[in-house]
């Protein structure tokens, strides 16, 4: 019995989201353990990069879920699943900050990739592990609005057309800030590494 469970786990590990979401309509809870498991982690991170507080990432990341198994029948597949999905991610996550706020108070091709910045050219040697811990400690530099775009752009590679309809900033002007993002995650890293090596050697 064990062993059947375990094939068809990992036969649906090889199923499309859309397949996954047909499935969860009809009550197969565990297709919705396998979409889960698919983009937990980067739900994580959209909500993260809004709050910059890892318990109430986990806490949206996780709520975000629920919403999702709740307002199932509401997705139409006429939009690909991960761009609905984060909508309803950063969607939360900005109600959050929100919510604390209160009660305190041009680019037209994609590059090979952040971590390919003259920025880190510059001081070569870095590894990919120290590359993503500086690239991180940069982006949580940036303004609310800027670390989303900077993480769905480059982090999940979605295109314009998928992060216009998440974020429902139109495409032009989305173009701007994403540019005007990228220069000041380059300023930002430019200023980091020289310091954060300097104490390191």
């Amino acid at each position: 019995m064990i062993e059947t469970r375990c094939v068809t786990s990992a036969v649906k590990e090889t199923i499309s989201d859309i397949q996954l979401i047909e499935n969860i309509k009809t009550g197969d809870m565990s297709s919705f353990e396998v979409l889960v498991n698919r983009h937990k982690n980067f739900a994580f991170t959209i909500a993260d990069r809004i709050l910059q507080n890892e318990e109430d990432a986990e806490e949206i990341a996780h709520d975000a879920f629920v919403k999702l198994l709740t307002s199932i029948d509401k997705f139409k597949g006429e939009s690909k699943f991960t761009t609905w999905f984060y909508r309803i991610v950063m969607n939360m996550a900005i109600s959050k900050t929100r919510k604390k706020k209160i009660r305190t108070e041009d680019i037209d091709n994609r590059p090979d990739g952040i971590a390919g910045y003259s920025s880190f050219e510059e001081f070569g040697g870095l590894n990919l592990q120290d590359r993503t811990y500086y690239l991180n400690k940069a982006v949580s530099q940036l303004k609310e609005e800027e670390r989303l775009l900077i993480t769905l752009y480059y982090f999940d590679e979605l295109d314009m057309d998928e992060i216009e309809e998440v974020t429902k900033i139109d495409k032009g002007n989305l173009k701007v800030k994403i540019f005007r993002a990228r220069k000041k995650l380059a300023v930002h890293l430019q200023r980091l590494l020289p310091s954060e090596l300097e104490s390191i050697m």
